[in-house]
């Protein structure tokens, strides 16, 4: 038991150990070309932070009253 609990007290400091520094390319490496249409150059700030396409914006539109569906042609039975 007493190992059980060194070992994920272990895993716990490990995983907590992360790195605080900014994010920065790798050594020899330079950062990704510009976009054609992009007026300077992204930091890696701008490069982490989701588009609208990765995140979309969320549509909470509440029915205000309750309406009748239309009947969709589509919905047919299954076949057989």
């Amino acid at each position: 038991m007493r190992q059980a609990i060194l070992i994920g007290a272990t895993g716990l400091l490990l995983t907590a150990c992360g790195g605080r520094e900014p994010l920065q390319p790798a050594q020899g490496e330079g950062m990704p070309v510009t976009p054609a249409m992009a007026q300077t150059q992204p930091t890696t700030d701008d490069l982490l932070e989701p588009t609208t396409q990765q995140r979309p914006e969320r549509v909470d539109e509440l029915l205000r009253r309750s309406q009748e569906r239309e009947d969709d042609p589509f919905d047919l039975p299954p076949p057989g």
